[in-house]
């Protein structure tokens, strides 16, 4: 795959670049502020060399605040069949429901910790640059805590809630059965039971794991 790395530490945008370059992928460029990332990515459109996934930290200069996931915000709006993985030193509210509240593909959010996780990193990467999703398990608990909150969760069970938690960070039914120790077909049966108790019909196709969330985050 193509990526982008905007990353203002120069040891760490190295060091992702090296990691992603030792498995095969290509990294086109790598910058170190959002006005650099979006110059970038508007040659490479240019080009009709588009990359596959941008990985950006969420905080850039200048002002290290939220540059970094407004630049990610953006470049989902102008180029959506790009996927974007931000990073974060904290779980951001706030940053995760923006850049959540757009199309449910290729989208990311992990803590800067999951770095060191290289095969779960580098999973996420992946899975975001062929249009699915990784949220970080410690994003995900605050987001549905906060749902909780307004008892958008009310109607599922206790098990049901686990199961979303793992699909939210994107896993598979098989890698879920597995994290619970359950069989695959009582995986199917909690996730069917969620799509309907959260009034997702069949109609709204493979993406149906991501609204999961997205109903949470927009209720």
């Amino acid at each position: 795959m193509r990526v982008v790395i905007a990353e203002d530490s120069v040891l760490l945008r190295e060091g992702l670049t090296r990691l992603l370059t030792d498995l095969g992928h290509d990294v086109v460029a790598g910058v170190g502020d959002a006005e650099a990332l979006i110059a970038t990515v508007g040659e490479l459109a240019a080009q009709d060399a588009l990359p596959d996934v941008v990985v950006a930290d969420v905080r850039m200069p200048p002002t290290h605040t939220d540059e970094g996931v407004r630049a990610a915000v953006r470049l989902r709006k102008e180029y959506p069949g790009i996927g974007v993985l931000v990073l974060s030193q904290y779980v951001e509210e706030q940053y995760a429901t923006e850049l959540l509240a757009g199309s449910s593909r290729g989208v990311g959010y992990l803590l800067k910790d999951r770095v060191a996780d290289v095969r779960e990193f580098v999973d996420a990467v992946v899975r975001v640059a062929q249009g699915g999703t990784a949220l970080d398990p410690e994003v995900v608990a605050q987001l549905l805590g906060r749902s909780r909150k307004q008892d958008v969760l009310a109607g599922l069970t206790p098990r049901e809630r686990e199961v979303l938690g793992l699909m939210a960070e994107g896993r598979t039914n098989s890698a879920v059965a597995k994290q619970l120790v359950v069989s695959d077909g009582a995986v199917e049966k909690h996730v069917s039971n969620i799509f309907q108790k959260l009034g997702l019909s069949p109609s709204d196709g493979d993406h149906r794991r991501v609204l999961a969330v997205l109903t949470y985050l927009n209720s």
